[in-house]
């Protein structure tokens, strides 16, 4: 999952990292250091839940 932000120089991506320990959803901006955030997969909000 990819979305543009606000401006051209930030861009968000979501992805889900896998471990044997646990499932993560992961939301980052990769255009800066340190700008992340995660939780449990399970715990993430369903798609439609977003509109």
């Amino acid at each position: 999952m990819k979305s543009d932000a606000t401006t051209s120089d930030e861009t968000i991506v979501g992805s889900i990292d896998s471990t044997a320990a646990s499932d993560e959803y992961v939301i980052a901006d990769i255009s800066a250091d340190g700008a992340w955030l995660s939780m449990q997969a399970d715990d993430a909000p369903a798609l439609p839940a977003w509109r």
